[in-house]
């Protein structure tokens, strides 16, 4: 068996894209201190139980998509630990429960401690949701799902129930400031699935993005950008945000970018190379996010 080397994890896990969870976690951790309620400590205890779930989530779809074959031949998809012999599928199941159950032992300590019982519907959707991404039988990835999933997780998932532990009760209004932030995170996930839509359909992979064929890929591109600027111009009026917000416009030559590059781009398979756009300008925007409900 090849356990693999520190580097080696680091590539299976792909710690970078925690930010994708570190802005919603932070954007309910803001909401809450607006409140006068700042609990630093929660906050810390919060990232480590979804740093781990984050981590599980990363390495378990690089383990049930090589079970399946989504991720053999020409796949660009995964961390690609298991195809480059790196770290062994056996390997990769043990800390996939190792992580779940530590952050499992987490979730019951804050839920115990803080008598905050009613998070558990949160955490109980949030772990299907993690694990049941590409394993049977429900593989809602595969499915078309993908998209609608993390958007709910990294949006109001984890943005209510951040606010839900630091306040010790919950807010609609946490539910609604998340949406725009819940969307980009979608965005992020329908763009990484564009380079793999032959791949993905072969190996059965019915994503939206192969759902809706090359052209119609690249229209849900442009919907994606109307939804997300949509959003930010209503939460502004509707007063759940400053007007910091409306700084999130300077990332639209980001986001015209990312559909040039789609558009002149033949080989949808090129587009894996540039997918620091794409992060980048989440990025950005949930800055202004949390910089928007902190005023």
């Amino acid at each position: 068996m090849k356990y693999g080397t520190w580097h080696d994890w680091v590539q299976a896990s792909r710690p970078p894209f925690y930010i994708a969870t570190l802005i919603p976690l932070t954007m309910g951790f803001v909401l809450a201190g607006n409140e006068g309620i700042w609990q630093p400590v929660r906050f810390a205890i919060v990232n480590l139980g979804a740093f781990l779930v984050h981590l599980a989530t990363n390495v378990s779809n690089d383990y049930f998509d090589h079970l399946q074959g989504s991720d053999s031949g020409s796949s660009i998809g995964g961390s690609r630990v298991i195809q480059e012999n790196k770290i062994s599928p056996e390997v990769l199941l043990s800390s996939i429960v190792l992580m779940y159950t530590a952050a499992a032992a987490i979730a019951i300590y804050l839920t115990s401690s803080l008598n905050l019982w009613g998070l558990w519907w949160i955490i109980s959707f949030a772990f299907l949701s993690s694990l049941f991404y590409v394993a049977p039988p429900i593989r809602y990835g595969y499915r078309g799902l993908g998209e609608l999933f993390v958007g709910l997780n990294m949006g109001p998932v984890m943005v209510l129930g951040s606010y839900w532990v630091m306040t010790g009760t919950p807010n609609i209004e946490a539910v609604w400031i998340s949406i725009p932030a819940g969307v980009m995170v979608a965005f992020i996930l329908y763009y990484q699935s564009l380079p793999d839509m032959l791949t993905d359909e072969t190996a059965g992979k019915r994503t939206l993005a192969v759902r809706l064929g090359k052209r119609g890929a690249y229209n849900g591109l442009i919907v994606f950008g109307v939804a997300i600027y949509s959003l930010i111009i209503a939460e502004y009026f509707t007063g759940r945000f400053s007007m910091v917000i409306l700084l999130s416009f300077i990332t639209l030559p980001l986001f015209i970018k990312i559909l040039s590059l789609a558009k002149r781009t033949s080989d949808w398979v090129e587009l894996d190379q540039h997918g620091i756009y794409v992060r980048l300008f989440y990025l950005i925007n949930g800055v202004i996010l949390i910089l928007a409900i902190g005023k």
